[in-house]
């Protein structure tokens, strides 16, 4: 009789690679950070948003105070209080009720992370006072990271369209003139070294009086490339000893995202902010349901996380 899984390609089966080993699955240890994906909407359309963010991508549809709210009661009937909520998107600041939802965040006791370009529609008035309100209240424990992709207007705005660097560091110097915690997100796309990269930033840095860290890699987060077509290895039980890798590093060890669908009438728990389209990596419409093992079947799963080292938290 012939094998059934003689004909397996690469990222086929949520259990065996193509070579037929045992595919690595990681474990999940209780909640650490809890990601609310606000929408796809954005204000600017990049060249390699892993999530395809653009102003007409509409596949995830905002999300409200309404949605979150039976979410952060699950985190407190867990006991998993104080833990990190992140905001991410598209854009967060598009979401209408974004401030409305990070209070809540906030008024629980955890600390919130918020993804964002700093630019237009964080500058609009109405979320420049809000956010001071929340400064003002919570101090601390509402930090922003800020994507500016390189230290260079060329290398960012090739990304993010002309003009973009600028624009971001406009609300850069707004968010550090106001005492706001910061942290900025790069890329790794111009083969740079780390040290090269490090150094580029720190000089930028330097020049805008930003109160980061360049040599902190939470401070300045230099994210390894996910590409569309790449051809990683498929992870193996027999990875963990091979790399030296402990799979509770990995983000789906610890971190979920909710996200809500175009057409869906209500929200759904993913394993991981990288997917939020794959229905496989799709775990229930509660925290509860989704306190369940993940199966690293997809290429993202070994190029950003086990052999990239990525995570999307603080």
């Amino acid at each position: 009789m012939s094998d059934p899984n003689s004909n397996l390609k690469k990222f086929d089966h949520p259990t065996i690679t193509a070579t037929g080993e045992e595919r690595a699955s990681v474990i999940y240890g209780g909640t650490q950070t809890l990601w609310f994906n606000t929408g796809t909407l954005c204000n600017i359309e990049c060249v390699n948003c892993y999530i395809e963010s653009s102003p007409t991508n509409e596949r995830l549809v905002y999300l409200t105070l309404t949605d979150i709210l039976p979410y952060l009661d699950e985190l407190e009937a867990a006991g998993e209080t104080g833990i990190e909520i992140g905001f991410t998107g598209g854009e967060p600041f598009m979401a209408p009720e974004c401030l409305d939802m990070v209070r809540a965040a906030l008024a629980r006791g955890h600390r919130v992370l918020i993804l964002t370009n700093a630019m237009q529609p964080m500058m609009r008035p109405r979320i420049k006072a809000g956010l001071m309100e929340l400064l003002e209240e919570y101090g601390p424990a509402l930090t922003l990271r800020v994507s500016l992709d390189h230290y260079t207007q060329t290398f960012h705005d090739e990304e993010r369209g002309a003009g973009a660097f600028e624009l971001t560091l406009r609300g850069l110097r707004w968010l550090a003139e106001n005492g706001f915690s910061i942290t900025l997100a790069g890329r790794s796309l111009w083969e740079e070294s780390d040290v090269q990269a490090r150094a580029g930033f720190g000089d930028l840095i330097k020049q805008l009086g930003l109160p980061v860290d360049p040599l902190d890699p939470t401070q300045l987060v230099i994210f390894p490339e996910m590409k569309a077509n790449d051809d990683p290895p498929e992870i193996t039980t027999a990875c963990w000893g091979i790399l030296g890798k402990d799979p509770a590093e990995l983000m789906c060890a610890s971190q979920r995202m909710v996200v809500k669908r175009k057409g869906q009438e209500s929200s759904a728990v993913v394993a991981c902010t990288l997917l939020p389209y794959l229905s496989d990596f799709e775990l229930g419409s509660t925290l509860s349901d989704s306190r369940k093992d993940v199966a690293l079947n997809h290429p993202f799963c070994a190029s950003f996380c086990v052999l990239g080292g990525g995570s999307c938290s603080a």
